[in-house]
């Protein structure tokens, strides 16, 4: 499978099976359709594949003999060299995947079902996901780590996030989970790494110097832009949380070093130039940053839209190409989705199936009961179990096995597939009412965000581009 665009005015061609990508020039990107036609056919005679493919064109081709000719070789001989034209290796290992052991290697502690803020667009309702307050007791998360070491097999890495509702309203809970998590290290051969997502209200010097301790990665969440976070992320009373918030997270930052934390926002209808709130919190000198589109109930005012999507797209391309700029003048920023390996990646199972929800990466409530994922708690039907008593409904943890690209139509044949790994599985539960459906706006924007990805890495690998001053043509790179 081929996959050709062109951004920022860059050629590019994508060997989806291979990885392969390629960056040519005008003439090698309008003849490689050509050849790859004839190559499929078994036609591989260079000079008679070139004058076909001139011959071919429909009128006066634009291109003269020597161009023409020149391109063919290249393609052909990337063909040879496995580089182009790949057929799919990866369908046979579904099989296996699907049998394979289940371990569990990462849970999402639900420590509070209680926030302090009143996001309008909150999946969790305030913390309360479709169901009553609540505050993790002590004794359920160390059952929940209890039943991660029993169920993580010889896996010796294993990932907890403290998540809400807002974390930091059970905070003794959380410091004596993390301590206790420590103990069981040792004796059971495991290695625990604690991430943590906050709105930041209460965070403070005694926080700070736990997490900067203790946790591998913090997630804080802001939306951007003053006006915009204010909209979106008030207190109860209406009141907006952006004056209160930012002082507390650039100095965490700073703490890290710029390391080991997002700043992650979330875009709405009411801000589709949404990539100038990336740039906001590049301007505020946060430097690892993930702003993501919002998941939301079609009637609500800000839920994205179909008619939405060209103006994202363009978004997208206008953020890559500023984010570049800045990482040319030595400014960089990571943007958690433009962040793409190209030389290694993830392995086959993981480009497969994705994060693993309801199988490898399970969510507990506050009073211990066990969802595929934080996006499904409250929704009984895929109550799996407890903490107690462990999964007690196999038949859905079956289910998220058999999630993968090539168990979804829509993923097949998309060049993305083996970037995004299917997408998340509660969006497309809650916009087509199958985890193997899909969620149509998220898989432009997602397809985008993989475009811009591959550009940003061929415009760094530009050695003149790069170079101070350098203004050669990208398209001839």
């Amino acid at each position: 499978m081929i996959h050709q665009f062109k951004n920022n005015g860059y050629h590019i061609v994508m060997d989806v099976n291979s990885g392969s990508i390629h960056v040519v020039d005008a003439c090698a990107y309008d003849v490689l359709p050509r050849v790859e036609k004839h190559f499929q056919a078994g036609q591989t005679d260079r000079q008679q594949v070139a004058r076909s493919v001139a011959e071919e064109w429909e009128g006066v081709c634009p291109y003269d003999a020597a161009e023409v000719s020149e391109a063919v070789e290249e393609i052909l001989t990337l063909a040879d060299a496995g580089q182009l034209f790949t057929e799919d290796i990866y369908e046979s290992y579904v099989g296996d995947f699907k049998n394979r052991p289940t371990v569990v290697k990462a849970l999402c502690l639900h420590i509070a079902h209680d926030c302090n803020l009143a996001c309008r667009y909150c999946f969790a309702e305030e913390g309360e996901y479709h169901g009553r307050r609540a505050l993790m007791s002590l004794e359920v998360g160390k059952k929940a780590l209890d039943f991660l070491v029993a169920n993580s097999g010889s896996r010796v890495n294993l990932e907890v996030d403290f998540f809400g509702g807002e974390p930091l309203l059970n905070w003794q809970v959380v410091k004596d989970l993390v301590a206790y998590g420590r103990s069981l290290e040792e004796a059971n051969h495991k290695k625990f790494r604690f991430t943590l997502t906050t709105n930041g209200v209460l965070l403070d010097d005694e926080v700070q110097e736990f997490v900067n301790r203790e946790m591998a990665n913090v997630v804080l969440s802001i939306d951007g832009r003053k006006e915009v976070h204010d909209r979106m992320r008030p207190f109860r009373g209406g009141q907006g949380s952006y004056e209160r918030i930012v002082p507390r997270f650039r100095k965490l930052a700073e703490s890290r070093n710029q390391t080991d934390y997002y700043v992650r926002g979330t875009f709405t209808h009411h801000n589709l130039d949404f990539s100038r709130d990336v740039e906001h919190l590049a301007d505020l000198g946060f430097e690892q940053i993930s702003v993501e589109p919002v998941v939301a109930e079609p009637s609500e005012d800000y839920a994205l839209r179909e008619e939405d999507v060209p103006q994202l797209l363009e978004e997208y391309d206008r953020l890559a190409a500023d984010l570049l700029r800045r990482r040319r003048e030595g400014k960089g920023v990571n943007f958690f989705h433009f962040m793409i390996d190209l030389d290694g990646g993830p392995c086959v199972a993981k480009r497969m199936a994705g994060c693993g929800s309801g199988t490898e990466y399970l969510a507990v409530t506050p009073w211990g009961d066990l969802y595929p994922c934080h996006q499904f708690v409250g929704k009984e039907e895929f109550l799996m179990g407890n903490v107690y008593e462990g999964i007690t409904r196999g038949d859905i943890r079956d289910e998220f096995k058999g999630c993968n690209v090539y168990a979804k139509e829509k993923c097949r044949d998309c060049f993305a597939k083996f970037y995004c790994s299917g997408g998340c599985a509660a969006n497309s539960y809650n916009f087509s009412g199958r985890i193997n459906g899909a969620y149509e706006i998220g898989c432009e924007l997602q397809k985008k965000r993989v475009e811009c990805a591959i550009m940003i890495k061929a415009a760094l690998a530009d050695p003149v581009q790069n170079e101070p001053g350098g203004e050669a043509d990208p398209q001839e790179a």
